[in-house]
């Protein structure tokens, strides 16, 4: 358990057993799954945890009860990681209302076969809930990252419960940088809705926020504007450092020393940073991370089957699908006897947003030779700026 404030307790669970979120997203410290206890003259529940942490997190929430019973639990969230406990504690307060909006209840009534018509509380944007000396007010979220998404603000203490909103991976004693692992959070599970996040953002700018209680990752407390800029930034998709991201995907090596003698001559040329990353080895939502941190990017592939290498195309798919624009784009592709990599690379690229393609394109035939090293240096002028 973790006191918030005297009256909000984060009786959540840290799984340092998680190896993997979402059955796909790496996890290298585990997950926090985060549920808060308000108690007030009422108690409130806000959201549970996943099945996985289900019994430590029933004791957590025992001892912070100290043998009271709850009123009321607020669903801001359905999916499971968040809602998976939900009728354990129903069955352990049956007399306990139940409180969501609309689209809350329907989406419940998909996970789960229970009448629960008599629990119900409707909430719509701007309703409230006094609990005794606190109020929560319920602001609608859609698509952050889900449509039934609501976030609640506790007027006293000034403490926004944000949902999935400004969460990370690893637990919340993870000895790391908050911004890399919520970066790579953020961009992977709700880089889409940009729109939607800044709404949200319009909406929170409105109140006096002191504490941010996000359902994954710690509680923040301190230097809120760093994350809300940091949100602002990440929601707009504008570029957060400028830098250049080589990601290379090759088949037997002679693309990956391609973009590794890239890497060199932009960094002989001055660039401010050069970040790269092997798409066939390293773990590829860091890749789609980095791609939305810097300002400009290289994709260097080999051909494949007249298309490209499949890691790029799946590292170009996850960039669409996450709506990557606002960037220079320079392609390095190789092929034997038929290049084919660069003109799919750039079918894909066009079909995003305010992408600039840098011309012309660099081709390698099996291995780099003198003339595409003369192509990199000409490239790193127009790269380095």
């Amino acid at each position: 358990m973790e006191k918030v404030t005297n009256a909000i307790i984060n009786v959540g669970v840290n799984d340092y057993e998680a190896t993997l979120f979402e059955s796909q997203y790496m996890l290298e410290a585990g997950m926090a799954y985060n549920s808060y206890v308000i108690l007030d003259d009422k108690v409130a529940v806000m959201d549970t945890v996943d099945s996985a942490v289900t019994e430590e997190w029933m004791k957590n929430l025992n001892d912070a009860l100290d043998e009271r019973s709850v009123d009321y639990v607020v669903v801001q969230h359905m999916e499971p990681d968040h809602s998976g406990s939900l009728l354990k504690l129903i069955e352990k307060f049956p007399e306990m209302k139940i409180v969501g909006n609309a689209k809350t209840f329907s989406m419940m009534g998909q996970f789960f076969d229970i009448d629960i018509e008599d629990k119900k509380i409707v909430v719509a944007e701007g309703d409230t809930l006094e609990l005794g000396s606190r109020t929560l007010t319920f602001m609608m979220a859609p698509m952050v990252h889900w449509p039934e998404v609501m976030v609640t603000y506790e007027s006293l203490e000034k403490v926004l419960f944000s949902a999935d909103a400004f969460g990370k991976f690893g637990t919340r004693d993870a000895d790391e940088d908050w911004a890399c692992e919520a970066r790579r959070y953020y961009f992977n599970i709700v880089g889409k809705y940009g729109v939607q996040v800044q709404m949200l953002l319009k909406k929170a700018a409105t109140l006096d926020i002191q504490i941010i209680c996000p359902l994954h990752g710690p509680v923040l407390s301190e230097n809120l504007e760093y994350y809300i800029d940091k949100y602002n930034t990440w929601s707009s998709y504008e570029p957060e450092d400028k830098g250049i991201f080589i990601a290379h995907a090759s088949i037997h090596g002679n693309t990956a020393k391609a973009a590794e003698k890239l890497k060199e001559i932009l960094e002989e040329a001055g660039a401010e940073k050069v970040a790269i990353a092997d798409l066939c080895r390293e773990d590829m939502h860091e890749s789609v991370e980095d791609a939305f941190r810097y300002d400009r990017l290289v994709l260097a592939a080999s051909s494949y089957d007249a298309e490209v290498f499949p890691p790029m195309a799946e590292f170009l798919h996850h960039l669409k699908a996450k709506n990557y624009q606002k960037r220079t784009v320079a392609i390095m592709e190789n092929g034997s006897w038929a290049p084919t990599a660069a003109r799919v690379m750039k079918a894909q690229l066009e079909g995003m947003k305010n992408i600039d393609i840098i011309e012309p394109v660099i081709t390698i035939k099996s291995t780099m030779k003198p003339d595409n090293v003369e192509q990199m240096k000409e490239l790193a002028k127009v790269l380095v700026k």
